[in-house]
């Protein structure tokens, strides 16, 4: 993690939850979106914003680690943070950390996201300049990208 973390909460809801009482794995990946979207609406532009301008920025590529179960009604920390920036994609890292009752923190999950610009054909463009401004504060642009 950079020294550009973003944090959010979120409470488990017991729907999160699977038949053993623990976060299904697949809602992580929500709790993904839900950092990285605050991450975006705080230090960018909100994610209706990017899609007003004409393009979408789907997931092409995801990696998660699981280190520790979450439970129903736990209070998880996401942090988040930009990975990569270059002209065509935008890489996000996040940790999911649950609060102890001894004050420690425990880290239940650790991921990364990719994700390309693409317009409403869902052909690959590039990231306009106002958004890479606006992102690249946060994490070192790299101009050479066309492997897409």
């Amino acid at each position: 993690m950079n020294e550009h973390i973003h944090s959010s909460s979120v409470r488990v809801l017991y729907g999160d939850t699977d038949a053993g009482g623990v976060v299904y794995n697949a809602n992580y990946l929500r709790y993904f979106e839900y950092g990285r979207t605050e991450l975006m609406r705080d230090w960018v532009c909100a994610y209706s914003d990017i899609e007003k301008m004409g393009f979408v920025l789907p997931v092409t590529e995801c990696w998660t680690r699981f280190k520790a179960p979450a439970l129903y009604d736990d209070l998880l920390t996401i942090e988040t943070e930009i990975r990569e920036l270059t002209r065509l994609k935008c890489a996000f890292n996040y940790r999911i950390y649950r609060g102890g009752d001894n004050g420690k923190r425990r880290l239940l999950v650790k991921g990364y996201t990719v994700h390309v610009a693409v317009d409403r054909t869902g052909k690959l463009t590039r990231l306009p300049p106002d958004i890479i401004n606006k992102i690249s504060p946060f994490a070192p642009a790299k101009p050479d990208d066309d492997e897409y």
